[in-house]
Formats: structure tokens, C-alpha cells, sequence
């Protein structure tokens, strides 16, 4: 792995900006006042106990879900209006915390229904876009780029979960986004795979901007420019990892014991 992630100076571009996002559901403030930015070239980190609210903010940021007050910004125009697929167009792009593939289709032809998707084409077309080399050979380069091995052409019910992975991340890079926000890539991965993941999402950062929400430490300390941490909607602290780290109060209210050297 590389040098550790060095902070982020103000004069860098922010991709992402999140002014005082609130979402209610019924008398319960799911995110309350939330206030979170992301630059080109950063991996933010959103971390927080089960039930903090990140992936109601997460929803919020791309559109799936309504915000009752607040704004969202992508490289400076307000989004908080827009579609979910205004938004994707927009450059923002999102993997899921539970595989959200086509199991029946093979890995290949789920990045390209990413492909296609980012080049506006309709769904009802795909077949005859197999044929498309071009499209083909795209879709190949965003599976050669996440490091994906030579079953792309297996249906993804047959794959191992690290590689289902690494196929929903080329699907997310195959929409050409600028803000990648991904949600806990890590999840149902051994540790090879963890540590191989890691080293992916570290080669991708000058790339774009990351909203990674994440539970496993290791990958949030090896690879996080800045971490807000989220508990019952709002940010406790959004810091530097060292700081991070050191925080008392963080541990107290998510961290615990946790070993984080």
C-alpha cells in the first residue's frame, strides 16, 4: 500500500457539498442538519453505529430519497431537486451495501448495462449492443482496471462474493462519475480480499472523489483523507484520521475498544 493519505487544503474543488441535510420519518430526525463536503482526488469516510443515519444520508446525496430541509451541491450547481438519474448524468455515481446485480447475467454483461447506461442508451436495446465492440471493449477495460480475473463471462450467482464486488465497482466507474459514493465496499470480504479492495480504492482516488461509508477500520484509517463520524444523524466530528483516532469522545460514542493503531 502507498503513503498514507495526506489532508485535503482548502483550495482543492469540491465535488460534494451537503448544507444542513435533514430527513425526518415521522416524529424520528434521521439525519439531522448534516453538513459533509468531498474534493476531487479525497476519500471521505462516513462512519457511525448501526441505525446513525448514513445510509439515509447516503439515499438523500443521490436523489432516492427526499430531503425535508437542506441542500445538496455537485461541483458547485444545486442538485437538491434533481432525479436520481439527473444526478448520475451529473457525474455521481453509487455501489451499494448489498450487491445490486443482474445474478443471471454474466459479470461482463453487468458492466455493460453500466456502459450503456452512462451513454443514455435504452435498456430495451441491449441485446443488439452485445454486438457493439466498442462497448464491449469498454466494459473489458473497466474489469481490467478493478483487477477483475478472466470469469467475466460467468453468470454472478456463480461468483465468489469479493469478485461481485469488484464487478458492482466497475459498474460504478463505468458511468465516467466524478463522485464515486460507496457504500461499505468492504462488507462479506475475507481479509485478502479486504486488503485487495483497499489497494483498488487507493489507485482510483486521483481519479475522483469517494463518499466511502465504511465499518471496517482498516480500510477507513488506510485510506481516508478526512472522517465525519455520524451518531443519530449527526456529525460528532469531522476530522483528519489521526484526529480521529485520538478522539475521546468518538471512542466513547462509536469506536469503544477497538484496536485503531
Amino acid at each position: 500500500m502507498g503513503a498514507a493519505p495526506s489532508e485535503v487544503t482548502s483550495n482543492q474543488p469540491m465535488l460534494l457539498t451537503v448544507d444542513s441535510l435533514v430527513k425526518y420519518y415521522g416524529g424520528l430526525c434521521v439525519t439531522d442538519h448534516v453538513n459533509l463536503s468531498v474534493a476531487h482526488g479525497e476519500i471521505h469516510a462516513l462512519i457511525g453505529p448501526n441505525g446513525a443515519g448514513k445510509t439515509t444520508l447516503i439515499n438523500q446525496i443521490t436523489g432516492a430519497v427526499a430531503s425535508d430541509a437542506g441542500r445538496i451541491f455537485l461541483s458547485g450547481h444545486e442538485v437538491t431537486t434533481w432525479s436520481m438519474a439527473k444526478r448520475a448524468r451529473a457525474g455521481m455515481s453509487r455501489s451499494y451495501q448489498i450487491n445490486a446485480l443482474v445474478a443471471s447475467f454474466s459479470a461482463l454483461e453487468n458492466v455493460l448495462l453500466a456502459v450503456q447506461a452512462g451513454r443514455g442508451h435504452n435498456f430495451h436495446f441491449f441485446k443488439p449492443v452485445m454486438q457493439e465492440q466498442q462497448m464491449v471493449q469498454e466494459a473489458n477495460a473497466f474489469l481490467d482496471r478493478v483487477g477483475f480475473g478472466d470469469d467475466r463471462g460467468q453468470r454472478v450467482a456463480a461468483l465468489a462474493y469479493g469478485q461481485q464486488r469488484l464487478v458492482e465497482v466497475a459498474m460504478a466507474m463505468a458511468t465516467h462519475p466524478r463522485l464515486l459514493l460507496l457504500d461499505e465496499p468492504m462488507a462479506g470480504l475475507g481479509p485478502t480480499e479486504s486488503e485487495r479492495m483497499i489497494e483498488l480504492l487507493d489507485s482510483l482516488r486521483a481519479d475522483y472523489g469517494m463518499l466511502l461509508v465504511e465499518h471496517d477500520m482498516q480500510a477507513v484509517f488506510a485510506l481516508a483523507n478526512r472522517i465525519s463520524v455520524l451518531v443519530y444523524g449527526q456529525v460528532l466530528l469531522c476530522d483528519t484520521p489521526a484526529n480521529v483516532r485520538m478522539s475521546e469522545l468518538v471512542r466513547e460514542a462509536y469506536l469503544g475498544d477497538e484496536d485503531l493503531q
